[in-house]
């Protein structure tokens, strides 16, 4: 394992960069948004944009409707980054960077929790990663078992998750460049201490019809009952909400088998779309359940940003897990809490991009956090409604089948977070052929480079014969934020910017070549 040169790799993250300088010793904010993250980070020659299409500066022309996928940095949000990066600056000549960079990630702890509302849970622990996957990666060393038993991973869908999430909770690397740096083998183990065998379930049937949640429950509880039975741990990988807008297994699924074995298995909440109200994650905590949220997707920071929740019962148990040296290659001694063994064996290295990321994450969060949760429900509601009409009414589109919000018995109350804000859609040629993935893939990319962002195709089975993929047009913590200012164009202006990307892509199917 050593260091990549990304000079020399097919996309550098320097390739497109500043034209400003930066302040003596530390590179401009736009530069610094690029390190810290796996290839996908990166900057594609000549195109100044990462594999998700955004650059590292504001676009405020783009009409943003695919955080659901990643979005371009706010102004504010790079302000804010511009902030932090001039007192990173400050600092250089009399603090050296790793201190400067626990000092400040600390900080980030902190207001991140509160700005969750979680102030209140003592021993909460709180690790950062370049990203959801990198956590995965992370809470599979924590829970990993032995040869003779290896811990039973049970995670729903890859195609809904990350298709690097099996890799990762199999304990083994998974792109060929890590988050700080380090050139790795895809699929080689992390490590050889702990050993889990992965179970990926599937959440949709093969036309792309959500699977009963009746049916996969008992999937998760039968396999967790034969692992138990063996005396092997499980590890739930459980999912609120996918890449398509669902839940798995049911929240009275994880209560039920809470009750019966208490002891007997961890919760990962892969909630990395961070598309859940405070209520909704201090209920989570209380059921023992870790919990991984990112900044770069309801939030809209810039992609590479993660955070995983661990409740205090379960990081008292794991503070004294040792973990594999090679996990430097992903996580630096400060992102871990300071009383935690795993840290130790980690370098005391400074991840300014990963630290910029959340920064500006924070800011978007600042301001979400601001509007009343009123206003909130009633334009997301209002989204929802003109939003589900639309690609219902027009023959282009096929709204993709999403169950119900529903938390119950897990959450009493209701928030903004019962609302869709993820609306999955598949496409179909003027003559009512769906368009394939192929198809798909061209669509989503004519309409980005035309300044629309929707979210990444999403592989979701077959209509016809056909395997297509969804496209998703996401509301976003900054959408909320700007239909609810006092000034600007307001809920209707961002529910009219929707609709006109939707007219974009129904102009674009139209106008694909070939059927």
């Amino acid at each position: 394992m050593g260091r990549v040169d990304r000079k020399s790799l097919p996309h550098s993250t320097l390739s497109k960069c500043v034209e400003r300088p930066g302040l003596p010793g530390l590179p401009p904010s736009e530069a610094l948004l690029l390190e810290g993250g796996d290839m996908r980070i990166a900057l594609s020659p000549g195109h100044g944009t990462n594999q998700y299409g955004c650059q590292p500066v504001p676009a405020p022309a783009q009409l943003a409707f695919g955080s659901a996928t990643a979005s371009v940095i706010s102004g504010p949000a790079f302000a804010a980054t511009e902030r932090l990066r001039d007192r990173l600056a400050d600092s250089e000549q009399t603090t050296p960077r790793p201190v400067t960079y626990a000092r400040e990630l600390n900080r980030i702890r902190r207001e991140l929790i509160a700005l969750c509302e979680l102030s209140h849970h003592k021993g909460l622990a709180l690790i950062f990663g370049a990203s959801g996957t990198d956590l995965h990666l992370m809470t599979a060393q924590l829970v990993g078992g032995t040869a003779a038993k290896p811990t039973r991973v049970i995670m729903m869908d890859a195609a809904e998750t990350g298709s690097s999430v099996p890799h990762a909770l199999n304990g083994r690397h998974f792109n060929r460049a890590s988050a700080l740096g380090h050139a790795v083998k895809v699929g080689r183990p992390v490590g050889s201490r702990y050993i889990n065998e992965v179970v990926n379930l599937p959440l949709r049937h093969d036309d792309g019809t959500p699977r009963p949640a009746a049916a996969l429950d008992a999937d998760v509880e039968s396999l967790v009952n034969e692992a138990v039975a063996q005396g092997r741990r499980v590890l739930l990988n459980m999912v609120d909400v996918s890449k398509s807008g669902l839940i798995a297994p049911s929240p009275a699924c994880l209560l039920a088998l809470r009750r019966r074995m208490p002891q007997a298995f961890d919760v990962l909440v892969d909630a990395c779309q961070f598309r859940l109200a405070p209520a909704t994650l201090n209920a989570y905590l209380e059921q023992d359940c870790m919990v991984a949220l990112t900044g770069s997707k309801f939030a809209t920071g810039p992609a590479f940003s993660a955070a995983l929740l661990v409740p205090p019962a379960v990081a008292a148990r794991f503070r004294q897990r040792l973990l594999p040296r090679t996990l430097r290659a992903y996580s630096a001694r400060a992102d871990w809490p300071d009383n935690w063994v795993a840290g130790r064996v980690l370098d005391p290295v400074a991840n300014y991009g990963l630290l910029l990321r959340w920064e500006a994450a924070l800011e978007e969060l600042r301001r979400f956090r601001a509007v009343p949760g009123a206003r909130v429900t009633t334009f997301l509601q209002d989204f929802s409604q003109v939003v589900q009409q639309r690609l219902r009414n027009d023959p282009a589109f096929h709204l993709l089948a999403v169950h119900g919000l529903d938390r119950r018995p897990l959450v009493a109350t209701t928030s903004w977070d019962h609302i869709q804000t993820l609306f999955p859609f598949t496409l179909s040629h003027p003559c009512g052929t769906p368009l394939t993935r192929e198809e798909s893939t061209r669509v989503y990319r004519r309409l980005r480079a035309e300044g629309c962002q929707l979210g990444q195709p999403v592989a979701c089975g077959q209509r016809h014969g056909r395997p297509v993929s969804a496209l998703r047009l996401c509301a976003s913590a900054r959408l909320i934020v700007e239909a609810t200012a006092g000034r600007g164009e307001g809920s209707a202006g961002v529910i009219a910017r929707a609709l006109t990307v939707l007219d974009r892509v129904a102009y674009a199917v139209q106008h694909l070549s070939g059927p």
